[in-house]
Order: structure tokens, then sequence, then C-alpha cells
């Protein structure tokens, strides 16, 4: 719809009514939309924060022209780095294969932690747990893929030889990584050392 505004498809009277609960008081878009900045800090898919950006570049360009552009639309690149890593190296880690399930460590009210979990979900069966509390003894713990209340799994982890790939959100401190790890690995009756000796 913004998109829409800008390109002269949308009344103002529409954009100021969809967005009410988003607006700043005495938001006027014919005046404020003329020139947009855009700064972003999110922890969101860097991949989905770059197509809104380029959608909005684009109306900005269709309305103004290029030799406007420059002075009507400006984007600057905010993205938190510690998200954009771990995204990388999860899709890295998905690309390599060999992983039988994902295990998505982080708090279910961040914003970069689901979104791991969605990526890790397309490719195989994926469990986001808050920390260690999430596996009690066999059983896993975790909040769906996409959101709802905490479901308790008891075939959670495939039984015979498993590949388990383990990512977690850009705030969750190493310890808890840690003891999720000592965790898993109990659950076949192993331990830190013997994964440093094999």
């Amino acid at each position: 719809m913004l998109c829409g505004f800008i390109r002269g498809q949308v009344e103002a009277a529409a954009l100021r009514e969809r967005f009410a609960h988003a607006a700043s008081p005495n938001f006027d878009p014919e005046r404020h939309l003329e020139r947009i900045g855009l700064a972003n800090q999110t922890t969101m898919l860097m991949s989905e924060s770059l197509e809104i950006q380029e959608m909005l570049r684009q109306a900005m360009l269709e309305r103004h022209g290029a030799a406007g552009l420059r002075e009507r639309f400006r984007a600057f690149d905010t993205i938190c780095s510690a998200t954009q890593d771990r995204q990388d190296a999860v899709l890295k880690l998905l690309a390599e294969g060999g992983l039988d399930v994902m295990v998505v460590i982080g708090g279910y009210n961040s914003s970069n932690t689901p979104a791991l979990a969605r990526i890790c979900s397309e490719k195989l069966p994926t469990f986001h747990i808050r920390g260690p509390e999430g596996l009690d003894g066999s059983a896993l713990v975790h909040r769906p893929v996409g959101g709802g209340d905490e479901q308790r799994r008891d075939d959670w982890l495939p039984a015979g030889a498993v590949t388990v790939g383990l990512t977690a959100g850009a705030s969750t401190p190493n310890n808890v990584v840690g003891e999720v790890i000592e965790k898993v690995l109990a659950l076949r009756g192993l331990t830190t050392d013997d994964l440093a000796a094999a």
C-alpha cells in the first residue's frame, strides 16, 4: 500500500487509515513521503529487509525518475552484523547437508531466533527452544516454528545415528548454548570430551 501511494495509485486518506496505529501524530503522507530515508536497525532476515528497501527505491524511482532519486531516497546499511553472521552460518550449514534435525536456541520474543528457526524448517525438522530447560530428559519442550504455545515432544530425536545441527539467536549467551550441547550429548551417553576425542 505504501508503494502504491508513492506511485500515485493510493489516496493519502487510505494510507493514513491503514497505518493509523503505526504512524506519528500529524503524519501527512503527501508531505512526509516526498523524501524517504531508510535506516534499518533490525534483526529480521537481511534478505527481507533488502527486499523492502528495493520496493521503496523502485516506487520512488517510478514517481520521481532517476535524476531525483538520490535526493529523495537514501538507505543506510544498519543491519545487525551478529544476526547476519548467524543467518549466513546457518545457510552454509544447511547447504552442506548431512543434518537430521535442527535445534535453535533463544528467546521466543526475539525476532532473529524465530527467523533462524524459519530458515532451518524449510530444510529439515526444526525445534526452537529457549535454553537447556527445553530438554526435559529425552523430551523436548519447544515453540513451533511460526509461533504458538510451547509443545512437548518425546519423539524429536530419531533413533540410531543422528546428526543434530545447532544454532542460537544473536543474544543467546555461549554458556546457554554449551548447556544445551551437553544435554543433547547426554541423551546418547556422550560428553563434550567424547566430541573432542572424535
